[in-house]
Formats: C-alpha cells, sequence, structure tokens
C-alpha cells in the first residue's frame, strides 16, 4: 500500500473522530511509531475499552467462535472478547499479516460490524493497523474486497509531535534534547537486513534503560545499549552527545578556540558526532551565494575553513562527512565553499570523489 497523503500523530485523533465513528478506518505505518498507542488513546478519549486482537495470533475459529448444539440445531458461539453488552473499540492490530483465512473472517466484522448471528454493540468502532511491505515486514497482500471496506490513512513520525509526547511521559532528558538537535535521528527506514534501527519506539526503549541504569551508567554499557536499540550511526552519534554532555566540551568551545577536536582513537564516537554539529552550524550559517556572505561571517569563514583542515587532518574520513553530498549526490554545503575547501585542501576533496 503506498501513500499518496500522510499524516503526522497530532493529526490522527480528529481525523479518526470524523472517519471511525463512521466507517471501520485501516491505520498504515512503519514500525515502533506508535500506531497502537494511539489507537488506544483515542478509544480512552471517547471513553472506550479498546480490545485489541493481533492478526499474526489468530485463527479463523477465534472470530468465528465454536458452535454448540441449541435447540436442536448447530450456532456459532463468538469469543468473550469480541461479543460484548457495552459499546468498544475493536483494534485490528497487524491485521495485513494476518492469514488469508483470518483475513476472510474479518469481512464482515469489518463491513457489517458482524460476526455470525452477533452484532457489535451501538456506538462500537473498528479499526486496523498494519506496517507496509516496504518496511521489511510481515505484511501479506490484502485482498481487494478487504482494502475496499476501509478508509485507509496512512501515519508518518513527527518528532515534533513525539518530543511534546515525551515532555509528558518521563524520557530521559539526554534523548530529548539529542532529538531536539537532531529530529532526523527519530525515525530510519528499516534496513534489510537483520539489525536495529531508530524509531519513536526504539528511543523510549533507550530512555528506559538510562533511566534504569542512572548516574552509574558507564561508557561502555551506554554503547551497548544505544547500539542495541537505534539505527548503528544514530548509535555513534547519540555515544557521542552523551559524551559530550558527561564532559561539558561541545561544538561551540571548539569554534570559539577554547577546545580543539579530539584525537583519542577511543573518542572517534564523540569526533563524529561534533563533526555533524559542524556541518550543521555551516548549513545554518553559510549562505547559498558567496556575494551575500557579510565582512564579519567572512571572518567566520576563514575559521570554518581552518578546523576543517584540522579536522581532516585527524580523519579524513570524519572530515569527509563535512562536506558531503545528500542521498541523491547533491551538493548540500554552498558551492562557494566547496570551492574554497578544494582550494586549502584538495587531498580531502579528491577522496570525498
Amino acid at each position: 500500500m503506498q501513500a499518496a497523503v500522510t499524516v503526522t500523530p497530532a493529526q490522527i485523533p480528529e481525523l479518526l473522530l470524523g472517519l471511525a465513528t463512521v466507517r471501520p478506518v485501516f491505520l498504515w505505518g512503519a514500525p515502533g511509531i506508535g500506531k497502537s498507542s494511539l489507537v488506544r488513546k483515542f478509544a480512552d478519549s471517547l471513553g472506550l475499552e479498546c480490545v485489541s486482537l493481533l492478526g499474526t495470533q489468530l485463527a479463523p475459529e477465534d472470530l468465528i467462535g465454536v458452535p454448540q448444539i441449541r435447540d436442536g440445531r448447530s450456532v456459532f458461539c463468538p469469543p468473550a472478547a469480541i461479543a460484548r453488552d457495552e459499546p468498544y473499540c475493536l483494534f485490528l492490530d497487524e491485521l495485513n499479516a494476518a492469514s488469508p483465512d483470518v483475513q476472510k473472517a474479518f469481512y464482515s466484522l469489518i463491513l457489517d460490524r458482524r460476526i455470525g448471528s452477533y452484532d457489535l454493540p451501538a456506538g462500537s468502532i473498528v479499526i486496523g493497523a498494519g506496517n507496509r511491505a516496504t518496511d521489511n515486514a510481515l505484511a501479506r497482500p490484502i485482498a481487494s474486497a478487504l482494502v475496499n471496506r476501509l478508509t485507509h490513512v496512512h501515519l508518518q513520525a513527527s518528532a515534533q509531535d513525539w518530543l511534546v509526547w515525551a515532555g509528558e511521559h518521563n524520557i530521559h532528558p539526554w534523548v530529548t534534547d539529542y532529538l531536539t538537535d537532531r529530529p532526523d535521528h527519530l525515525w530510519s527506514q528499516p534496513p534489510k537486513t537483520e539489525e536495529p534501527f531508530s524509531t519513536p519506539r526504539s528511543w523510549h526503549m533507550l530512555s528506559d534503560a538510562l533511566h534504569s541504569f542512572g548516574a552509574e551508567l558507564d561508557e561502555q554499557t551506554l554503547k551497548v545499549v544505544a547500539h542495541g536499540t537505534l539505527t548503528p550511526a544514530h548509535a555513534v552519534s547519540f555515544c557521542g552527545y552523551a559524551k559530550i554532555v558527561r564532559h561539558t566540551f561541545g561544538i561551540e568551545a571548539i569554534l570559539k578556540g577554547d577546545a580543539s577536536w579530539p584525537t583519542r582513537l577511543q573518542d572517534r564516537d564523540l569526533l563524529y558526532y561534533l563533526a555533524e554539529a559542524f556541518r550543521g552550524r555551516l548549513l545554518k550559517e553559510l549562505p547559498a551565494q558567496k556575494e551575500h556572505v557579510s565582512p564579519a561571517l567572512r571572518q567566520h569563514t576563514h575559521r570554518f575553513k581552518s578546523l576543517l583542515v584540522q579536522l581532516a587532518e585527524i580523519s579524513v574520513e570524519v572530515a569527509q562527512t563535512v562536506i558531503a553530498d545528500d542521498a541523491d549526490g547533491l551538493p548540500v554545503l554552498p558551492g562557494w565553499f566547496l570551492i574554497e575547501a578544494a582550494r586549502d585542501m584538495p587531498r580531502l576533496v579528491e577522496a570525498r570523489r
């Protein structure tokens, strides 16, 4: 299922209020971005109990029920989890990961809000959710008959929304401060290999670990925890940030000349983080056109190039990350600055190619 239009978590409650109260809704999104918690929170806002059924753990009889003989006739008795007297929110999690037979069993429940002779109480709502095949998650094709029975909403992660939520849920300050500076690290595309990747859920897991270890958390354990929850590049960057927090050693001190780039091999994660922060500062301060460079900024530019040379002397690889192109191979830093950088340090620019 491809997303033509996406929404952020902050938009979900209003959308569900208008959609789910009249028709079943399917919420699409990558793993770990909060689909389940959003549905539960929405149900709570309506005063409805949220009953979750996990598609991967169901068989058709779990929905249809088992037959019993009544007055000489067999009738199917739906399970108590579904057959309720009061209205509720039926949440069909990982619906598109269910087997085709289970998906078929959902047809009447989704369209007619009925299983056999049992009708969902008036005021009940039905919401499904699942991951996309492009997320390298367990996902089966949904038959067109089922697709056409649902209104489809595509959710995307939002750092702004998540940080608001984090401020209300005791997320560790290292995590919130880091993601305030690097909101692009909140979520990353699930990898094709079996390795951790960054999501709102994994940042929450990291926060829980940081709270659990407390002030006694040592550097090696932090690396284990960070690399066990985050995308590898994000884990390296976060460990570098944590080292800065602990040692009050940041990019501002380097820019002012109060500190220099760390040179120890064991501080390589810190060096990578500082290089990313340096790149961010260049993106923020350097204008696209050279003629827009003020005399004051020209002085800063000389400092920037000097720091880049110093960084390259420590590690050409790390320095390359500062002037690297974007994912499409297009320059990110202004062309005039790259030309001057090539003149001052041709070895670095040649390595970049």
